[in-house]
């Protein structure tokens, strides 16, 4: 019997074999996907197929697509996000009334509305930045909307592992050890990250000095979600550190508990 030789993918690129129900659709979010990661920097279709594995035709028609839907944006460098995925992620984050409130009482407060405050979610074994109070300091500081970092490195991330007991923790995070250093004072194991979650727990937030950023102390409260289906979400404001001494810190986290509060379910009735 004569043998047929296996057809080869184009341009001696090697297709993907496990079985996938929607190829096309899970081609265009590895696209978004590789396009976020890149932070900013064009990709061009050569740079994007690769980055796929499939041949450039393919590529062309998903980046085409994407770009019609306002997905992607094309320049002289190469292909982008588009604004679109701005307007989705800010669909995602106003799901959540928490959210939806969180600006209001953070402009109200007297303590918070002159700092950078922001919500995140737990995602896996990171924290995802959803929503952001500028407020008027002349610093740049926290994470920009969209972004993760570490859940044992962040103030917020720590606030939102202190809900979990430590059997909890140590299954979600030992896989993950050792965490990736973002400062000279980050935290590496499970081990060092425990002893901060109890202080977190006694003193009611979350401290985080340096260990994302540097120069940067975080303050966090997670918040208790308004459904069942809510993710966990926490709340925290960064300070520059010259100006988070323990005063300061104490004083920012206890506006962030009476923000948390005010951003209660009011159908739950007083926590006990």
């Amino acid at each position: 019997m004569a043998q047929h030789a296996a057809t080869q993918p184009p341009d001696g690129v090697t297709e993907r074999t496990d079985r996938d129900p929607a190829p096309a659709v899970s081609r265009a979010l590895r696209i978004l996907t590789s396009l976020a990661e890149a932070e900013g920097v064009p990709m061009t279709l050569s740079d994007i197929a690769r980055a796929l594995g499939i041949a450039k035709s393919s590529t062309a028609n998903l980046c085409a697509a994407l770009e019609e839907g306002g997905m992607v944006e094309r320049e002289a460098g190469g292909y982008r996000l588009g604004r679109r995925t701005a307007e989705l992620g800010g669909a995602f984050a106003q799901q959540f009334n928490q959210v939806r409130e969180f600006y209001r009482v953070v402009a109200a407060s007297p303590e918070l509305h002159r700092e950078v405050v922001q919500i995140a979610m737990l995602d896996g074994v990171d924290a995802l930045y959803l929503a952001r109070h500028e407020g008027r300091s002349p610093y740049r500081l926290g994470t920009p909307l969209g972004s993760r970092l570490p859940a044992p490195l962040s103030a917020t991330g720590v606030a939102l592992l202190a809900r979990l007991d430590d059997d909890e923790v140590r299954a979600l995070l030992a896989p993950a050890e050792p965490f990736p250093p973002l400062t000279a004072t980050s935290i590496t194991t499970v081990d060092e990250l425990l002893p901060m979650l109890r202080e977190a727990r006694e003193r009611g937030f979350a401290v985080d000095r340096g260990g994302s950023f540097g120069g940067i102390t975080g303050v966090a409260v997670a918040l208790d979600p308004w459904a069942p289906a809510d993710p966990p979400l926490a709340m925290g404001a960064a300070l520059p550190a010259e100006h988070a001494d323990d005063a300061r810190v104490a004083e920012v986290g206890a506006a962030l508990r009476a923000a948390v509060a005010a951003l209660s379910n009011p159908l739950r009735g007083p926590a006990s």
